[in-house]
């Protein structure tokens, strides 16, 4: 018999934010200094800004 609330729940972009925070959380605790932005940004993959035009 199926039980209607043996339900799986996946959300991917959840996945994807809790995966950023804990690579957030690993660097930080392996830092013996605050993380720069440019860090920052390199574990989150933000991409560096173009120059100006």
């Amino acid at each position: 018999m199926h039980d209607q609330f043996d339900v799986s729940l996946e959300d991917s972009d959840l996945l994807g934010e809790v995966e950023l925070t804990t690579n957030l959380i690993i660097a930080a605790s392996e830092s013996e200094e605050h993380l720069s932005e440019i860090e920052i940004d390199e574990i989150l993959g933000v991409p560096e800004p173009r120059d100006a035009i």
